[in-house]
């Protein structure tokens, strides 16, 4: 979508092909019994949706309330300590960690000072412009470690849920420490930095849903076609280069095609990245409470263990006596998500007037693919993007090169749109 509505705007007709009956993929919600439970519902690097909104026509703020929420989220531990890990200040970030242990403030602080370095040199030469070929000495070095998250954090961060902390964010989106570059560890800096942001809306609807909806709006703007319940199949070559896209319904003629699908789907993309796997979502339980007899959540709460549980509270409801929660649960898992939630010392079991569960595999095949991109398997990892080995054709998205989120999805879609260029 950011994608389309960019280079409608550089004044190229474009097409759109949705196999769903609405674009919006992974940031669409759940939706069972008046219940909406988001599946995203907060983005560091505000700057990036600002400038996708300022470049494709008005500004975010015609569009969306974006608001920054002061707490992250809560980690909590075994032992029983917990920490709220605030965003966008480095102070209350020192203050709050202090407050776990003395001195893990400082020790937290120099572990996230040390990717201000990584992130301005990945910003400048990486993420936010088209990558040189070959890539500067200092780019190729940094993505070319050998050292991994693990070994990072291990050496950064004496206490275990430092560690916890620090490597939540790739946990939760399906990745081993030990798989993932040290470089990628940049989140944290980037949380620290700008802070996490979301939507806020009259009736419940969190980011996910106030994002595709906005840029559905855009799309109609630009004048974008935009076919739903298409599913393309192939990408048609002519004399070494992008000549068409191959759809369940006809072929679509195309001078450029940009791939925001995973591309193991396109026989023609597919065995560039034969030896990837797809990072594996998390078993998923959606629940509507009666808000009443349930803990208030202000924020996102991580349940440290094993199982790993993520509660995020959002999204839109019947009536204002419920509640909708989404438990995300990592790890070995055998029992119920609420068993295991009731365990941790949140029951709230009696409690539920809505349910969905969604397995692995279920939201695979919901989203026609992993929305959490490829799995890290060390530095050498390959991901398409923002070029392709068909000439004519570009990555963009989770499955693409940096990886999956609401960020870095925005900034692929700029990058493709840099080396497009105006029609």
């Amino acid at each position: 979508m950011a994608a389309a509505v960019r280079l409608a705007k550089l004044r190229h007709e474009v097409t759109l092909v949705e196999q769903e009956g609405a674009p919006g993929g992974a940031l669409r919600p759940v939706e069972h019994e008046g219940f909406a439970w988001e599946t995203v519902d907060l983005t560091v690097l505000p700057a990036v949706v600002r400038d996708l909104f300022r470049k494709s026509g008005r500004p975010l703020e015609a569009e969306l309330d974006l608001v920054e929420r002061p707490v992250l989220r809560e980690h909590r531990f075994a032992d029983g300590s917990s920490l709220a890990l605030p965003g966008s200040s480095r102070a209350a970030q020192i203050a709050a960690f202090d407050a776990l242990a003395p001195g893990a403030g400082r020790a937290w602080a120099d572990h996230v000072a040390a990717y201000s370095a990584t992130w301005e040199t990945l910003r400048r030469h990486y993420l936010e412009v088209p990558p040189a070929d070959p890539l500067p000495r200092d780019v190729a070095r940094l993505l070319g470690s050998r050292e991994s998250l693990r070994r990072r954090l291990r050496r950064a961060l004496p206490d275990e849920r430092l560690r916890m902390v620090a490597a939540h964010p790739y946990v939760a989106a399906g990745h081993d420490p030990r798989d993932v570059p040290a470089w990628a560890g940049l989140v944290a800096y980037l949380e620290q930095r700008f802070g996490g942001w979301t939507a806020r809306s009259d009736d419940g609807a969190g980011l996910g849903s106030a994002l595709a909806d906005a840029l559905t709006r855009r799309l109609a703007t630009r004048k974008v076609t935009v076919l739903t319940g298409v599913t393309a199949r192939d990408l048609v070559e002519r004399e070494g280069r992008v000549a068409a896209v191959a759809t369940d319904t006809g072929t679509l003629d195309a001078d450029v095609v940009v791939v925001a699908v995973d591309p193991r789907r396109l026989p023609a993309l597919a065995p560039a990245i034969r030896r990837t796997t797809p990072a594996m979502p998390p078993v998923l339980a959606c629940v509507g409470l009666r808000a009443d007899e349930v803990p208030h959540l202000e924020h996102e709460v991580v349940l440290h263990g094993e199982p790993e549980l993520t509660l995020r509270p959002g999204g839109r409801t019947p009536d204002a006596g419920t509640v909708a929660w989404t438990v995300h649960a990592r790890g070995r898992i055998a029992e119920d998500v609420l068993v295991a939630l009731a365990r941790r010392g949140i029951d709230v079991r009696r409690h539920v007037v809505a349910r969905v569960d969604l397995s692995p595999r279920d939201l695979v095949e919901r989203w026609h693919g992993s929305p959490l991109g490829v799995q890290w398997q060390g530095r050498r990892t390959p991901r398409l993007g923002p070029r392709t080995p068909v000439a004519g054709v570009y990555a963009v998205g989770a499955a693409a090169t940096p990886g999956p989120g609401l960020p870095f999805a925005g900034l692929t879609a700029a990058v493709v749109a840099q080396l497009v260029g105006p029609a």
